[in-house]
């Protein structure tokens, strides 16, 4: 899958992570990964639902993928982090 159909999700409010997916299925995307790593993940999972049941219902999930990845933190050295990748699919 191209890189530019990924939305990595921050601290934003949900809506515009959802905006973001819409967006990219509106210029021709047939997938889109939604990426999220620890607290994250809730919204992530957020973003995909609002997507399907409020403006997409074509758009189904193709596969959700779960990680750990090792990150890091700021004077601690290397601390392992729990990572979800969900691949939406038109």
């Amino acid at each position: 899958m191209a890189d530019e159909n990924v939305v990595y999700i921050g601290k934003k409010g949900v809506m515009s992570y959802v905006l973001a997916v819409i967006t990219q299925f509106n210029n021709g995307a047939s997938e889109v990964s939604i990426r999220a790593r620890g607290k994250a993940i809730s919204r992530a999972v957020d973003v995909a639902e609002i997507v399907r049941n409020r403006f997409m219902p074509d758009v189904k999930i193709k596969s959700i993928n779960i990680s750990t990845e090792e990150v890091e933190a700021e004077g601690q050295g290397p601390t392992k982090v729990s990572a979800i990748e969900i691949i939406l699919q038109k």
